[in-house]
C-alpha cells in the first residue's frame, strides 16, 4: 500500500524529539523470544539497532539463545532439565551453553548487524570481567547470581561507534563459568551503565490485565504499584521474572523500562520514535 508524502513526513517530524531526547543516551536491548526465530523479524531488529546507532544512540544488546542451546543438548542427547523456569546447568550443560552463546548465537548477530550496515563488536560476560557471578543455587548447578558488573569494555566499544552484543555468561570467582538469565543480565548491564531505557523483547504485547485478552494492554505501572497487581492477579507466571528485572532495573536509576511485543515488526522503533509507543513501560 503506497504512504501518501504527508503521512511519511508526519512520522518523521513526530520521531524528531524523541531523536533529540536520546542522542547520546544508552539504551539497553534484551534481544529474545520470536524475534530471534523469524527470518523478517530478525532483519526489522538489526535495521532498527543500526537506525539507532545513526542518530546517535549508543545501544547495547543483550541476547538469550534458549532454543539454539535446545537444539544442541539434544543433538548430543542430553536431556534439558528445568527447575522453577530455569536451566538446571551440570558442566556439560554449561559448556555447551558457553558454545552455543558465546559462539554460535552471538557471532551470528554480529555478523547480521555488520551486514545491515551498523558496526558490532560481540562480547560474553567473561570479556573484561564484563559480568562476574557466584552460584545462585546448588540444586541448579552453574546458574549465576551477578555480583559486578564492570561496564569499561562497553563504554570503550561505544566510544569507538560500536554496538556491543553481549551473551549472557559469566565469570566466577573461582575459573568457573556461570549460566545468566538474559533478562536479568540486561538489567543490570543497563543499571550500571545509567541507561535512559531498558528494552525487554518478549512474545507479548506487555502487561495485560487479563492474560487472555490482549486488549487489555496496561501501557504504563509505577513500580510502586507491583504489590499491588501480584495481590490482584494481574502479574503472575512467567511474567513476574521479567516485571521483576524492569522494576529493579529502575529501582537501580535506569530512567524506564519496556517489555515490548517482538513479534511486532520494528517494535523498538516504535516505542523509541512515536508519541503512542508499544507494549507496557514502567518508571
Amino acid at each position: 500500500m503506497e504512504i501518501p508524502n504527508n503521512e511519511r513526513a508526519k512520522v518523521l517530524v513526530q520521531a524528531l524529539p524523541y531523536i533529540k531526547k536520546y542522542a547520546g543516551k544508552t539504551v539497553v536491548v534484551k534481544y529474545g523470544g520470536n524475534a530471534m526465530i523469524d527470518e523478517n523479524l530478525k532483519n526489522d531488529v538489526m535495521n532498527d539497532i543500526v537506525l539507532m546507532q545513526l542518530v546517535g544512540i549508543n545501544v547495547v544488546l543483550v541476547h538469550g539463545g534458549g532454543p539454539e542451546i535446545n537444539a544442541m543438548l539434544k543433538k548430543i542427547q542430553k536431556e534439558s532439565k528445568f527447575l522453577n523456569g530455569m536451566r538446571v546447568t551440570d558442566q556439560e550443560t554449561m559448556d555447551v551453553v558457553q558454545q552455543v552463546l558465546a559462539g554460535k548465537v552471538n557471532k551470528d548477530l554480529v555478523q547480521r548487524l555488520e551486514d545491515a550496515g551498523g558496526k558490532a563488536v560481540g562480547l560474553c560476560g567473561l570479556d573484561g570481567s564484563l559480568l562476574k557471578a557466584d552460584q545462585l543455587d546448588t540444586e541448579l548447578g552453574f546458574v549465576g547470581e551477578i555480583r559486578e558488573v564492570n561496564t569499561d569494555i562497553l563504554q570503550n566499544a561505544a566510544n569507538n561507534g560500536y554496538v556491543p552484543i553481549v551473551s549472557t555468561v559469566a565469570a566466577g570467582y573461582h575459573r568457573e563459568v556461570y549460566n545468566i538469565n538474559a533478562d536479568v543480565a540486561a538489567a543490570r548491564i543497563a543499571a550500571s551503565l545509567g541507561a535512559m531505557k531498558l528494552i525487554l523483547m518478549t512474545d507479548v504485547r506487555g502487561l495485560l490485565r487479563d492474560k487472555d485478552d490482549e486488549s487489555t494492554l496496561i501501557p504504563v505501572v509505577n513500580v510502586s504499584d507491583l504489590s499491588r497487581l501480584k495481590k490482584e492477579g494481574i502479574i503472575s507466571g512467567g511474567m513476574i521474572p521479567k516485571i521483576d528485572c524492569c522494576v529493579d532495573a529502575v529501582r537501580r536509576g535506569v530512567g524506564r523500562a519496556h517489555i515490548i511485543d517482538g513479534r511486532t515488526p520494528h517494535s523498538i522503533l516504535v516505542e523509541l520514535f512515536t508519541d503512542e509507543g508499544i507494549g507496557t513501560m514502567f518508571y
